[in-house]
């Protein structure tokens, strides 16, 4: 009897450098498709000293899902992560990346006292608000 063997994918959630930002924009563009490369990197580098962090879910070395966020401060959330931008690329979804990557930010807000994570989506995102009502709670 022949023996298969199953190999299970490598998957790693780490923060971007800059060297990063254009594996990422395939997937980024999914959701901001009104950025040019170079509009997208340049945006990152001009909100990364107001705290704007990007983060990927790496699968087997190749970046299938992006967030980016910051801390923020205001009456009604307190001290807060706000997501400014999740998407997960068209291929790979409904694999529980995107639930992943929200996991991560929310320990990042708790390892850092922070109140809760917030974000909004258009409302004609259907697709996301499932996932976000379903998913996400």
């Amino acid at each position: 009897m022949s023996q298969r063997k199953t190999t299970v994918s490598d998957i790693i959630i780490r923060e971007l450098t800059t060297n990063d930002l254009p594996q990422a924009f395939p997937v980024v563009s999914q959701l901001r498709a009104h950025l040019s490369l170079d509009e997208y990197i340049n945006l990152v580098k001009a909100m990364k000293p107001d705290g704007y962090l990007a983060i990927g879910l790496f699968e087997n070395g190749k970046i299938v899902s992006y967030a980016g966020f910051a801390k923020l401060i205001n009456l009604y959330y307190g001290e807060h992560i706000w997501v400014y931008d999740l998407v997960t690329d068209e291929a790979k979804r409904g694999k529980g990346y995107g639930k992943r990557l929200l996991l991560h930010i929310e320990k990042y807000a708790k390892d850092n006292r922070l109140g809760c994570v917030a974000l909004s989506s258009g409302i004609q995102r259907g697709e996301a608000h499932g996932f976000y009502e379903k998913t996400m709670g």
